[in-house]
């Protein structure tokens, strides 16, 4: 008997909406072997936080996974980094110590400097759509704030914007456990334009330091210990990817979360005081990274749905579904509507847990609070226009287009 397949990334119904198909995995199979040598998939709340807080679990998937040596884009995955390895993919004490010097430069105080440029980045795109009464959200708004606001971070030309977006969805593409040889090859080219572009940039900020992000990591020290340079171009590329392309796909995916559950809107337009939380529950209803993955380095036992002993070995790839726990009803009272201001909104995953939360997670909220909060307060009567646009990804879960209408 042919064994169901419940975790499929080629099921074209999966990728347009994974929720129902986590939510069967969560009841019927929550520690779920892929079949054929795939990974092991995690899918409750608690089994989440628990591996992507453990201490003996790597994040370093290069260093300590089990792979086929046959198989070639496993091969690929694992050969093709160039450079020092970002903090994403390092464990203790490499990563504590990445992240205390990049932190540094990334503080509160700094994030909050932000607010009013964004607000007056946000109401120039508002100003110009209102002139039409209409927009396309994703290259109109949803794109171009983060992108200039992580530019500004970091005083980068804003010219080759539409070089950076192509580089930036390239290396994404090849974040979905389903990329091809052909995919992971287009990163690996964009990384090789993307590098020297930011060497450049690199070189004369050193000789002329400013105020900025970028002249703070370059002048970042703790203790006598500083930035190597391989390690802050890896930081730099990750800035520039993981600095707009989460928030591009929060934008979009809240606001088409906002239009189909208009009385949460109008709950939001009608009271200032949710500006700071109504971003955590869009984050929890669909945020846009759905899944991280680990390693373990000791045996791991989690209960199945039977509550039966089942045990992860160490080198086994592990995804933690973070789309799944963010829906799990042990967790989050009716977890399928969304309800702008839930209380425990907070505890969501969509920015990780443990060592590895992400350190943007502030800027992401600011932006995506201040564009969302301007929009539907300066257009009251906004609407969908035709029907949304999915990326066909499950990794990063977005929205390609999103057309609104403006005026009633």
């Amino acid at each position: 008997m042919t064994r169901e397949v419940l975790w499929d990334p080629s099921n074209a119904q999966f990728r347009a909406n994974p929720y129902p198909f986590y939510h069967t995995l969560r009841t019927q199979s929550p520690v779920y072997r892929v079949p054929h040598g795939g990974p092991t998939v995690l899918t409750r709340y608690d089994d989440v936080v628990r591996l992507l807080r453990g201490a003996d679990i790597s994040r370093d998937i290069e260093a300590h996974q089990q792979i086929d040596e046959t198989d070639p884009i496993a091969v690929h995955r694992r050969d093709r980094r160039t450079g020092a390895k970002t903090i994403l993919n390092l464990d203790p004490p490499d990563h504590t110590r990445l992240r205390r010097l990049v932190s540094k430069a990334f503080t509160p105080t700094a994030i909050d400097q932000l607010r009013q440029p964004i607000i007056r980045m946000v109401d120039e795109v508002l100003d110009r759509a209102a002139d039409r009464g209409s927009m396309e959200l994703i290259d109109e708004l949803a794109f171009p704030i983060p992108f200039a606001v992580i530019s500004e971070m970091l005083v980068m030309p804003l010219d080759r914007s539409d070089e950076l977006r192509t580089w930036s969805t390239a290396l994404t593409l090849a974040l979905e456990p389903n990329a091809t040889l052909e995919e992971l090859d287009a990163a690996s080219a964009s990384l090789q334009l993307l590098i020297p572009y930011l060497i450049e940039i690199i070189e004369d900020r050193r000789a002329n330091p400013g105020t900025d992000l970028l002249s703070a990591l370059l002048a970042v020290e703790d203790d006598g210990d500083t930035l190597s340079y391989e390690e802050l171009i890896s930081f730099v590329v990750l800035l520039y990817v993981a600095g707009h392309e989460t928030t591009v796909n929060l934008i979009g995916n809240g606001m088409v979360a906002l239009l189909r559950h208009r009385d949460e809107l109008v709950r939001w337009r009608n009271d200032p005081l949710l500006d700071d939380i109504a971003v955590d529950e869009l984050m929890r209803f669909d945020g846009p990274v759905q899944h991280t993955v680990r390693v373990p380095l000791v045996p791991l036992t989690f209960g199945d749905a039977a509550g039966n002993d089942e045990v992860i070995h160490p080198g086994t790839l592990v995804f933690a579904i973070l789309g799944s726990a963010n829906h799990d009803p042990s967790m989050f009272d009716q977890p399928d509507r969304l309800q702008i201001g839930r209380p425990n909104a907070q505890r969501h995953l969509g920015f990780s847990a443990g060592v590895h939360y992400c350190l943007g997670a502030s800027l992401a909220k600011l932006e995506a609070s201040v564009a969302i909060s301007r929009l539907i307060r300066r257009f009251p009567d906004l609407e969908l226009t035709g029907e949304p646009e999915w990326r066909d990804r499950i990794t990063i879960r977005g929205v390609d287009r999103l057309e609104l209408s403006l005026h009633a």
